[in-house]
């Protein structure tokens, strides 16, 4: 903990079981790790957007659940990296958990009929979020979580490649590409954690501006909030197609991948006419 280069700050000493590469309280004195911090913005406005489409478009509540999910770990990570505080490091980190159950939960039910619940998987990933909670609150070693969510990671992995290649193929280009930028998050999260006393070495010699660049957990904030963002596109996709909507992806701003769905209301007027 507090290795060299950081400084002291508003929140005081770390509590966390974790503290990331980045020096604390280097860019801002009330914020511990700064660029881990605002690389959250990711997490927290584009999911919000998609929760609020998602409802105008009257689609099934799992979704507008699966984005606001996504939102809450944005938020709980923003306090962690912002604090460094134990408490807040588990609102980052138990809700990654959650979320992931959620996804499972909308990947495996895409292809169920509309307004039915599949109550043993639901049980299934309750008991999972509460188990791995218990645990976790009572055995402080990051690695369990890690490898807990890890698990439920492989599990959408696994239905996403089935799905697009045994069901619906033309969604190669969406499904494989929140998976590869997911992968790459996850990469710039390992070189961030093995070279780390390398990395702060070039950050003394770099300039300010440059050195930004060098902050790979932020990295892995921005590409594993993009491949979170992308795979809901991509299960509601799948979801939308099988229920004989017309889904449409759709760039905002000419940036931004959005997915626009024919209002399930405006359907329902169509058929009674």
């Amino acid at each position: 903990m507090a290795p060299a280069g950081d400084r002291p700050g508003y929140w005081g000493p770390p509590t966390s079981t974790l503290d990331w590469c980045e020096e604390n309280y280097v860019v801002s004195y009330y914020i511990a790790e700064f660029w881990n911090t605002v690389s959250n913005l990711i997490f927290i406005l584009p999911p919000i957007y998609g929760a609020i489409q998602s409802y105008r478009d009257g689609l099934e509540k799992r979704y507008i659940i699966a984005y606001l999910c996504v939102t809450a770990v944005g938020l709980g990570s923003w306090c962690f990296h912002m604090t460094l505080k134990y408490e807040m490091q588990l609102l980052d980190e138990l809700p990654m958990i959650y979320s992931c159950c959620v996804f499972v939960y909308c990947l495996y039910e895409c292809f169920k009929y509309k307004k039915t619940i599949n109550y043993p998987l639901l049980f299934l990933l309750v008991a999972y979020s509460i188990g791995v909670s218990i645990v976790y609150l009572n055995w402080k070693q990051p690695v369990f979580h890690q490898v807990m969510y890890g698990t439920l990671v492989s599990i959408l992995v696994l239905r996403s490649v089935y799905i697009v290649l045994w069901v619906y193929p033309w969604l190669r280009g969406l499904g494989y590409t929140s998976l590869t930028v997911f992968l790459l998050g996850f990469f710039l999260w390992n070189v961030d954690n093995i070279f780390c006393d390398k990395l702060r070495d070039l950050r003394e010699r770099l300039p300010p501006l440059v050195n930004v660049v060098t902050q790979f957990h932020a990295w892995w904030h921005i590409f594993t909030g993009l491949g979170s963002y992308l795979h809901i596109l991509f299960s509601l996709y799948s979801r939308t197609l099988y229920l004989k909507y017309r889904p449409k992806v759709k760039f905002l701003f000419g940036i931004w991948p959005i997915l626009l769905v024919e209002s399930t209301k405006k359907q329902e007027v169509t058929k009674k006419q």
